[in-house]
Formats: C-alpha cells, structure tokens, sequence
C-alpha cells in the first residue's frame, strides 16, 4: 500500500508552509517529518490524514486521491495527534472497548493490550485521573487494536517516560517489520533501525 503526495503545496495567511512538495511512501518504510517549531509539520500529517484540504497538489494512497476514497481511507489509517483522543469521563477499558468496537476488534484482544501498554492495574481507573504519560500510553493502545496499512503520528512519544519511549519504538518497529507505514512528526531521537527510516526535513521545504 503506497501513499504518495505530488506538488503539495499549503499556505498560511501570505505564508507558504511547504512549496511543490513531492514524496512516496512504501510499506516497511517510515517517514520522519523534521523541522523547526511553526514549519508545518501538523498541518501537513493533518492533510496526509486528509482531516484538512491542501492549498494545491494530490495525496494519493494506492493510486487513488484520498477525497475520492475518504471512508475506505479510514479503514487502512490509524491517526494519533497531540490530542490523545479518549473521553476523560470514561475508565480506561471503557474507552478501549469503544475503539475496539469502531476498529471491529474482538473484545478478547483489550485484554492483551492492557498488558501490553502497562495499564492493566488501572483499567477501571477514570482517564482523567491518569498521569500524562499514562494517558498517553493508553492513546498508544489505539494503534494496537484492530487492522490498519499506514499509522499517521504526530510527537508520539510526548509525555511518555524511558519504558514508554521503548514500547512505542517496538510496537512501530512490529508494525513496520509486518509491512506498515508510519509518517511520525518528532523533535526526539527515534530508535527505529535506519533502514526502515526515510526523512523529510520541512524547514528546507520553503
């Protein structure tokens, strides 16, 4: 499943963020979106995710511009932004249960995924009386419920600690290893085998 951005290009007020930008993306391949705070990494992983429009240019994923393809897009795409998406008025597997239900995921799979992600002490814990990184942990637990081609990641390892860092690098290095792609915006080191990695530094994209 290849995703391929041609010409993009997005403005913001009188300010071109990124200019005619060009890229392929193949599976067991990773790109690393670089660059300078304001440069406009979130707004392109929002376009790549196609939660907003381009100024001009096409994102394509298996030949197909994703406008034309937008429900069946979803199901091959798993988004996570600095929005760590859980209803804070809900336990931790209460909104487990619910993504599992939008992923399709059997009810059995939460179960693994609690161990996995270190919250299973806490599973009937209310969100918003997690810590940070525990909130952000449980984010993490999205990308492991259910089917998807291509994870679209925005600072993904915020707010986690050294052990979180470690999960979140072999959970993606599985995913990637089974044939994902992975688009990851990131200020921090990524300890991802080099040759899974393909960069993209935006503040040279001007």
């Amino acid at each position: 499943m290849t995703l391929r951005v041609e010409n993009l290009t997005c403005w913001r007020g009188k300010q071109a963020l990124f200019d005619r930008l060009s890229f392929t993306l193949e599976p067991k391949k990773l790109l690393l979106v670089e660059g300078s705070n304001g440069c406009g990494k979130t707004t392109l992983l929002k376009i790549l995710a196609g939660l907003r429009p381009p100024t001009s240019g096409l994102v394509t994923w298996q030949q197909t511009p994703l406008d034309a393809m937008t429900e069946e897009y979803n199901t091959h795409l798993k988004w996570l932004g600095h929005d760590n998406g859980m209803s804070r008025h809900l336990s931790v597997i209460e909104n487990l249960r619910i993504n599992a239900n939008l992923f399709a995921c059997e009810a059995k799979g939460i179960e693994t995924v609690l161990h996995q992600i270190g919250l299973k002490p806490f599973q009937d814990t209310l969100v918003k009386h997690l810590s940070a990184g525990m909130k952000r942990r449980l984010a993490l637990a999205r990308l492991m419920l259910g089917h998807s081609s291509l994870w679209i990641l925005d600072e993904p390892q915020t707010s986690l600690d050294k052990a979180g860092v470690a999960l979140f690098e072999s959970l993606t290095s599985e995913f990637l290893d089974q044939g994902g792609s992975v688009v990851i915006a990131s200020h921090q080191p990524l300890g991802i085998a080099p040759n899974y990695i393909q960069r993209l530094n935006l503040s040279a994209c001007h």
